[in-house]
């Protein structure tokens, strides 16, 4: 027992929360696994109390949960990159429609935006296809054998690593035909920072003072 409350009852408490926490979740991959297990502990908390609805009803939601979450890691899906130019008006549209969740991994983006759009000498801007649907955009510049990475965003609800695999892995040959050897992008958070190495990217030292991490092909 602890704060008079019953050890039962704690874990009911935070199954409740656990459930509530993933229906806040903007990715369904997190909201399912989340969901997964709140679920999980509210079903082993109705069969300890008792209560046969509880208990049946959530394990019902996580057979559920299994289903979907088997589904998405087993469905292949139909990636493609399409090439832009920088002034494209879907390519701002997209900017202004997902700037509050640019500015979370790219703080200083708005600072940067003209000079990116404006001024580089070699852009490179591509929308990342997923089913037909624009999972996110790239933009970086070509400086001699290196990429340098400007934006690289995924709209929250495909963010569960296959556009990143698509981008620096198995579409790696596309940068190389431009004659990329390197890759080099700024890691401003850790969640940033631990995305891009599961890309394969490790920290190197660059001109810049910022931190940043390389992916070498």
């Amino acid at each position: 027992m602890f704060l008079n409350i019953p050890l039962l009852e704690w874990i009911g408490y935070i199954a409740s929360v656990v459930v509530a926490i993933s229906l806040t979740m903007s990715s369904i991959i997190r909201l399912r696994w989340l969901n997964l297990a709140g679920s999980a502990v509210f079903s082993f908390y109705g069969f300890a109390i008792g209560s046969l609805p509880v208990g049946l009803l959530n394990l019902f939601i996580v057979f559920v949960n299994i289903y979907f979450l088997s589904s998405i890691y087993s469905r292949k899906d139909a990636f493609k990159l399409i090439a832009i130019k920088h002034d494209n008006p879907y390519l701002k549209y997209f900017m202004d429609y997902y700037h509050d969740e640019i500015l979370k991994f790219f703080p200083d983006f708005d600072s940067r935006k003209n000079i990116i759009l404006e001024k580089r000498e070699h852009p490179l801007s591509l929308l990342v296809l997923r089913n037909a649907a624009v999972a996110g955009i790239f933009l970086g510049q070509i400086r001699d054998d290196e990429m340098q990475v400007d934006l690289d965003f995924v709209i929250p609800e495909y963010r569960d690593m296959k556009p990143g695999h698509f981008l620096f892995g198995k579409n790696a040959g596309y940068f190389k035909s431009k004659g990329v050897k390197r890759i080099v992008s700024p890691a401003k958070n850790k969640k940033h920072a631990a995305y891009l190495k599961h890309m394969g990217f490790v920290k190197g030292k660059t001109e810049t003072p910022e931190p940043h991490m390389v992916k070498s092909f």
